[in-house]
């Protein structure tokens, strides 16, 4: 759908019911999304106006994308399309076997009485969240999924794919959990395993002309993310943090060649601001938080919402819904096919989840990022269950301590029950910082 075509011009609802989604609790969901939207985005004071792109992708996202992909498998432009929950699973290989790759709906809570049939109560929201979706049948991405490609980064993703498969058609890519030659050797494995399995799935061959121009796609689409985080460091920030979260989960979702192109509008646009020393999108001054912890699917904004309402500014996200998208590039030197996939997992084997051990190594990207971009303090948030990011907290908290950075952990779930106390408490952290 053309980025100026309103959403009103084209009834989905036949769309919907095509995919088998519930076509009326989807209407219900998009409508609370919407007026939540409406109250976070469109409420900010001088925005850029180049993020009127970022309202097109949210008004689109489970209609005129949906189009749009299904539109190019019609057509024969596109084979399949290729659902992800994580970040660890390389779009340049979709996109060269001629698949359309895809983050799928984790972001909110959804019948969590059928969920809590088949997980247990204190299963991860996020986990909770995706298998709710597709038990209620309002993610129009898990619907259109021909594949989903699921990761073992944590035991309850392990154990709840073993429930999803049994909803959808899945392929399960073994990370190691250990950064050493050894496991690099056996993620490279994995890697080619996977795109022999995309291969036969799009019924096509991944070629080295393919896979260079994927490279290439998903590299320029990640300077893209480059330029515009480095704008942040300014002082006036040009644009929120719920805005630059809005970008990291619209690279999830949305044509990889178009975003690149709104995304470095933006970054033209906030650079501008930055040169002409323009009032951006928080006051000078304004207290500068460094988000890091666990990945913010859409549309789970609550956290950034409170905040930027409270006064504060999100600078910069160590995290998968951040900077661990785009901070490294993939090698684009390779000739061959077998290069080519050595170079993609090497660059993804530097991604630092919380799934590995030692973790050093995301203990200082956090400080590192924290002074590059003059963040006053830092605020590290753990999912609620989420073992393996509540207990890397406290590595977070003495690196953080040790640079001199103020801190503050949050263990906070999709719900909005506890944005009072968590307003309460971030207000006095911006207050002390």
């Amino acid at each position: 759908m053309a980025e100026n075509e309103s959403v009103e011009e084209y009834d989905y609802h036949p769309m919907w019911e095509g995919l088998g989604m519930d076509v009326p609790a989807h209407d219900g969901l998009l409508g609370a999304v919407g007026q939540m939207y409406g109250s976070m985005f469109l409420t900010q004071k001088n925005r850029p106006a180049s993020t009127s792109y970022l309202d097109f992708v949210a008004s689109n996202i489970h209609s005129g994308r949906i189009k749009e992909m299904l539109d190019k498998k019609a057509s024969g432009e596109a084979k399949k399309i290729i659902g992800s929950f994580c970040l660890y699973v390389p779009e340049e290989i979709v996109t060269a076997a001629g698949g359309i790759p895809v983050g799928l709906c984790a972001g909110a809570d959804w019948a969590t009485d059928k969920v809590e049939d088949h997980l247990p109560r204190n299963t991860c929201p996020l986990i909770k969240g995706f298998t709710g979706f597709k038990l209620g049948r309002v993610c129009p991405y898990i619907e259109a999924s021909d594949l989903v490609v699921g990761e073992n980064t944590c035991d309850g993703k392990k154990k709840g794919y073993e429930f999803f498969a049994t909803q959808k058609p899945m392929y399960i890519v073994d990370i190691p959990n250990v950064h050493d030659e050894r496991t690099l050797e056996d993620w490279k494995g994995e890697v080619k395993k996977l795109a022999r399995r995309l291969e036969e799935e799009c019924g096509t061959t991944i070629t080295a002309e393919s896979l260079c121009d994927a490279i290439k796609l998903a590299n320029d689409k990640r300077r893209a993310l480059q330029r515009l985080a480095a704008t942040r460091a300014a002082d006036s920030v040009p644009i929120s943090g719920l805005d630059s979260l809005l970008t990291i989960q619209a690279a999830f979702m949305d044509d990889s060649a178009r975003l690149t192109g709104a995304i470095n509008a933006m970054a033209d646009e906030c650079e501008r601001r930055n040169a002409e020393g323009a009032e951006g999108a928080a006051p000078k001054g304004a207290k500068r938080i460094l988000y890091t912890g666990t990945p913010m699917a859409v549309p789970n904004w609550k956290l950034f919402n409170i905040i930027e309402k409270a006064g504060g500014v999100v600078v910069g996200e160590e995290a998968c819904t951040g900077s661990r998208y785009y901070k490294d590039l993939v090698d684009e030197s390779g000739t061959t096919v077998d290069q080519m996939l050595d170079a993609i997992a090497e660059r993804y084997f530097k991604i630092s989840c919380a799934v590995f051990t030692p973790n050093d190594q995301r203990m200082a990207d956090i400080v590192q990022m924290a002074r590059d971009l003059h963040a006053d303090g830092i605020v590290d948030c753990s999912l609620q269950f989420c073992t393996l990011y509540e207990m890397e907290a406290f590595n977070v908290e003495k690196a953080a301590e040790e640079a001199g950075i103020p801190f503050m952990h949050i263990t906070t779930d999709y719900t909005s029950e506890d944005a009072g106390q968590l307003t309460t408490r971030i207000e006095a952290f911006l207050e002390t910082i």
